[in-house]
């Protein structure tokens, strides 16, 4: 069948359609306008581990996701896949996770183990260049690219390829955290040197940081350094300014501004309000609603920027008290994922 006959033959109205990919969509990745690529990673994870299940959560969870929505009406009609998760990747990032422990064990202690942390490195590396090589095969097909984390090192190779198709584009960052440290712990692709990394990208332009409400000096005096490259707006920042009767609208407008035409999206969980996000890898307080985030999509939408592409990383899933797996955690990445890829799409029909 073709894509039309699949859309005539498809009963939009039913959900839990678990014979069918992620939301429940008929599509394959030749009919999908985005594809959607699990990158089940975790090696570098310095607090709680889970978000290398992320991927196969959020796709659980998405099945029981009603398609109806008010930022693109009939949107996933464009069709929506996700790859199959790589078990390749899941079981090379548990025996990397093992070498990162023996490092770290070290590490805490002073010594710095060279051969193991080029190990490390290595393996990190092997992650960017799939990433990387598998996106540019889809960009070049004409397909929007959405990255599954795994922790919030697995977008680089993703950001990498854009480079190689777009001459400059900006990074929205969504995030708890500024992500902007130099080789943390001695490994240079932490999930918290993610944006220390993109910077060394010539083609970016602009990283615009947004919920930010965790980050040290040695980021805050990077951020100072490069003033007219990041603009940092922290989660006090905004809530700050509503609360002295400025308007969230307002607020949104000048953080938008601050981005270029071609926008990529970098949405880590933790951005949230932690009681939607509790099992993710570093919990903060504070973050934004979902509310608050379909508004700054909107808002994004209005100002007639193009969304190039997205990630969602640090989804991870948790326990309930009997210790069976509780899908609260993938049931929000669901649909938070839904938005970003409803937005992209929207942003560039426009």
């Amino acid at each position: 069948m073709n894509k039309e006959e699949i859309i005539k033959n498809f009963n939009q109205n039913e959900n839990g359609l678990t014979s069918h990919g992620i939301f429940g969509l008929p599509f394959g990745e030749e009919e999908s306008k985005v594809v959607l690529v699990p990158v089940p990673w975790e090696a570098t994870v310095s607090y709680h581990g889970g978000t290398a299940e992320g991927p196969k959560a959020i796709l659980d969870a998405s099945q029981q996701i009603d398609l109806y929505d008010n930022l693109y009406q009939n949107g996933w009609q464009e069709g929506i896949v996700m790859q199959d998760i790589p078990t390749s990747i899941f079981y090379n990032n548990q025996h990397t996770k093992e070498k990162v422990a023996k490092y770290i064990d070290k590490y805490v202690e002073g010594e710095i183990d060279k051969e193991l942390q080029d190990d490390i490195n290595k393996d990190c590396e092997e992650i960017n260049k799939y990433v990387r090589e598998t996106s540019l095969k889809l960009i070049n097909e004409g397909k929007i690219v959405g990255i599954v984390g795994g922790d919030h090192s697995v977008p680089f190779g993703y950001m990498q390829a854009l480079s190689e198709k777009y001459d400059d584009f900006g990074i929205l960052h969504i995030d708890a955290h500024a992500d902007l440290r130099d080789a943390y712990e001695g490994l240079t692709y932490s999930h918290a040197s993610i944006f220390f990394n993109a910077l060394k990208i010539k083609n970016v332009t602009k990283l615009v940081q947004i919920g930010v409400r965790d980050f040290c000096d040695e980021e805050y005096n990077l951020i100072q350094k490069e003033k007219d490259r990041i603009s940092l707006f922290t989660d006090y920042d905004i809530k700050k300014f509503v609360f002295e009767g400025g308007t969230l609208k307002k607020k949104y407008k000048e953080i938008i501004k601050c981005l270029p035409k071609n926008v990529y999206i970098s949405f880590d969980i933790d951005g949230l309000m932690p009681y939607l996000s509790p099992n993710t890898g570093t919990p903060v307080i504070g973050g934004f609603s979902i509310e608050e985030i379909v508004f700054l999509f909107e808002e994004l939408l209005s100002s007639g920027r193009r969304v190039i592409g997205f990630d969602l990383c640090e989804v991870a899933p948790g326990k309930d008290y009997k210790g069976e797996r509780n899908e609260w955690d993938g049931n929000v990445g669901a649909r938070v994922l839904y938005k970003l890829c409803l937005t992209a799409l929207k942003s560039q029909k426009n």
